[in-house]
């Protein structure tokens, strides 16, 4: 499924290509986020001593208010970020499969590559790797290069912007969460929402975390990120 709002004609004008990594580069259908989601409910409950259901009420309510469960208990348990993202990371990758396909179609699209993830490097490293795509990102501009502060809030992406010289008027934006999509728009990103199949549900995500928005900021809409690259506007 894609949808087309053309805000512009075409993509002609795209110098640099910003991907999310977690749920975009890979589909969601492969619940490789649920093994991080389990590990981070489990840490909030280390942190915070509550039982387990308390604990993810907890996680998802940092994880909507900051931006990031991490950023929620920097803030308000003041816990190391390395120690954290060495622990939710330690996951089997096997679920993701190879995607010659999209590594084929990122290949080919003319101008820079980026990954801009509120994860860290490693974890970025170890899905492109499985994805048969670990040569084909200029730069991963992970959590620690946006010292710690997430996408949604803008300083992440400003910091983003000035380290590699990028102009957001020629540039496009991909992410699977709508709110991580207001800022790119505001600076003149073309944005484009990658979401799940519509029959896709799973136990450990939330409504809000599947929305698809019919906001002015997000202008195209897919769930099939390769095609989408293969017939760009």
């Amino acid at each position: 499924m894609t949808a087309l709002r053309r805000p512009h004609e075409n993509l002609d004008h795209v110098t640099d290509w910003v991907f999310d990594l977690d749920n975009t580069l890979y589909p969601r259908e492969c619940n490789l986020f649920a093994q991080i989601d389990t590990l981070i409910t489990h840490y909030v409950m280390d942190v915070t001593r509550l039982d387990f259901t308390t604990a993810r009420a907890l996680q998802k309510d940092y994880y909507r208010d900051f931006g990031t469960t991490l950023n929620g208990l920097m803030h308000k348990h003041d816990i190391d970020p390395d120690h954290f993202l060495n622990t939710v990371h330690a996951i089997d990758y096997s679920p993701v499969a190879p995607h010659p396909d999209l590594v084929e179609a990122i290949a080919s699209l003319p101008g820079r590559k980026f990954i801009l993830t509120n994860g860290d490097t490693g974890h970025a490293r170890s899905v492109l790797k499985r994805l048969g795509g670990d040569h084909l990102f200029e730069h991963v501009h992970d959590i620690r290069a946006m010292t710690f502060v997430p996408k949604p809030h803008k300083q992440a992406y400003d910091g983003f912007f000035a380290s590699h010289g990028i102009d957001p008027s020629r540039a496009i934006m991909f992410d699977d969460l709508e709110k991580n999509l207001v800022v790119p728009h505001e600076q003149g990103m073309v944005t484009v929402q990658v979401v799940a199949s519509e029959d896709f549900s799973h136990e450990q995500v939330e409504a809000w975390e599947l929305g698809r928005s019919t906001g002015p900021h997000v202008h195209h809409v897919t769930s099939d990120l390769a095609g989408f690259l293969r017939n760009l506007p």
